[in-house]
């Protein structure tokens, strides 16, 4: 592993959110409820998953999922995942749609990764994104205080955050980056450029580069001690997000040089590396679990809105706000 993962990362990219209170699927109260039926319209990329079960994962009563079409007429609401649409992989469901149906738009992706968003204004009833003012909020983790019980969450989506050893902060690599989309036009590329001129970056996952090494995906930097070094937002925006020690920000520095070297002054003290991990004692991390917790989510929120039939407006600039 190494010493540094270097995140180059917009706000999505910081998948492990530090929240105050748990944002965490909750129990709901069957007595109170009917039957929710859920429609998921496409398997998201194309890869075919068993829709689950909500009681048995999250003990949501009543909240039936299915991917069978021929359900549509009596569905209550209908997931749409953005890129099959959005490509042409899959047609929205048919109109008109059935009296007080929702349909949700499921996104996952970054705005620049989100095309076509101009074609669906004034179709769905509600999002849900990685966004905290999506109607359905279900980020890519998150993290709450060991004192706190995480609500809702069954024990294998949580880990508990470990501070490495003092032998474990001596690794054989320093910095590194592990990218799946990968364009000339990013920012991030153009800084990655820039920092290799003072120190190496070995490169890892689905980039598409001929000389990117492996094939790693999603590789879990904050479960392997790693710390983040991220640009894009603010310091004060990550910082709603994450404790302001877990993590370096470019903005920190006056020069790229500049936080080439305090990379490499990290390798040559512990002590002061030792400020950036020490925070991990303190808290666990909650993984949201692809695709299932999404979707019982979903379910969830219908329940909670089952009389909203208004309409998703400016889908286009607030996504890329």
């Amino acid at each position: 592993m190494c010493v540094a993962t270097v995140g180059f990362v917009s706000i999505l990219g910081v998948s492990l959110l530090w929240l105050p209170e748990p944002r965490v699927v909750e129990p709901r109260v069957s007595e109170v409820n009917r039957p929710v039926t859920l429609l998921i319209w496409t398997h998201p990329f194309g890869h075919y998953s068993r829709p689950p079960d909500c009681f048995e994962l999250y003990q949501i009563d009543q909240c039936t999922l299915t991917d069978d079409a021929r359900a549509y007429p009596h569905a209550d609401a209908v997931i749409v995942h953005h890129r099959e649409v959005a490509t042409g992989k899959a047609d929205l469901p048919p109109e008109p749609r059935p009296r007080a149906q929702k349909w949700i738009w499921m996104n996952f992706e970054s705005p620049t990764h989100t095309p076509r968003l101009g074609h669906f204004e004034d179709v769905f009833n509600l999002t849900m994104t990685y966004r905290t003012d999506s109607d359905i909020f279900v980020p890519y983790g998150y993290l709450f205080p060991r004192a706190r019980r995480n609500k809702g969450a069954p024990n294998h989506f949580v880990h508990p955050l470990r501070v490495p050893t003092r032998s474990r902060l001596y690794r054989p690599r320093l910095v590194v980056w592990v990218v799946s989309n990968w364009s000339e036009s990013h920012a991030r590329v153009a800084f990655y450029y820039r920092l290799t001129r003072h120190i190496r970056v070995d490169v890892f996952g689905r980039a598409g580069r001929p000389d990117a090494k492996g094939q790693q995906r999603g590789a879990p930097g904050r479960k392997a001690g790693a710390i983040p070094v991220v640009l894009g937002p603010s310091r004060q925006n990550y910082e709603r997000f994450l404790p302001p020690e877990a993590f370096i920000h470019v903005d920190d520095f006056p020069t790229v040089r500049g936080l080439a070297r305090y990379l490499l002054m990290l390798r040559r003290n512990p002590s002061r590396m030792r400020r950036h991990l020490d925070w991990r004692g303190s808290y666990s991390m909650h993984q949201a679990s692809f695709w299932a917790e999404h979707y019982c989510t979903a379910c969830n929120a219908v329940m909670r809105n089952r009389g909203r039939t208004d309409v998703v407006q400016h889908l286009a600039g607030w996504f890329e706000s």
